[in-house]
């Protein structure tokens, strides 16, 4: 990590974008710190928009919104190949539509390394996209990670850990 520099998901690639290029997200990390001092150290939110296409990463944010979806599940290979770090609890996110609006705040509640064939129907539930089951939830995350890695010549395999992040929208 560069600074406070983060990765934004673009079609299938990932770019480094400084916070302080997004406009709405810096105003919108203003705003949140005028109300809530006691996180004026924290630091600098990570920016993002989930998923890989605007039809998704626009209904992902319109439910974290709703306070509906409430984690993300990156694959730890896609994170390491890109040279992410791990989220950990009490990070902060300025969510994005797919053009780089930001829609809300979110902190990180939980944390957890899990392998793809034990995540469970509570986990997709909380997770919150589609009819919310367990089969739902492994087929568009497969799907997912195989676009994801394609780019890396590697495939999802049921052993492969995946990033359970639980969050709560704070703005």
């Amino acid at each position: 990590m560069i600074g406070h520099n983060r990765f934004i998901a673009t079609t299938t690639k990932y770019k480094i974008i400084p916070v302080e290029n997004n406009k709405s997200a810096k105003n919108m990390w203003g705003d949140y710190l005028d109300n809530h001092l006691e996180d004026a150290f924290a630091e600098a939110p990570k920016v993002e928009h989930f998923c890989d296409n605007e039809k998704d990463a626009n209904e992902c944010a319109e439910l974290v919104l709703k306070e509906i979806k409430k984690a993300t599940s990156p694959s730890l290979l896609g994170l390491q190949y890109r040279s992410e770090s791990l989220p950990k609890i009490g990070d902060f996110k300025v969510i994005t539509d797919w053009n780089g609006t930001a829609k809300c705040i979110v902190k990180t509640t939980r944390v957890k390394l899990v392998p793809f064939f034990s995540i469970t129907e509570n986990y997709a539930q909380t997770e919150g996209e589609g009819d919310k089951t367990l089969a739902h939830w492994k087929k568009t995350h497969w799907d997912y990670y195989t676009r994801e890695l394609a780019e890396f010549n590697r495939l999802p395999r049921e052993s492969m850990i995946v990033v359970c992040e639980e969050f709560e929208k704070v703005f």
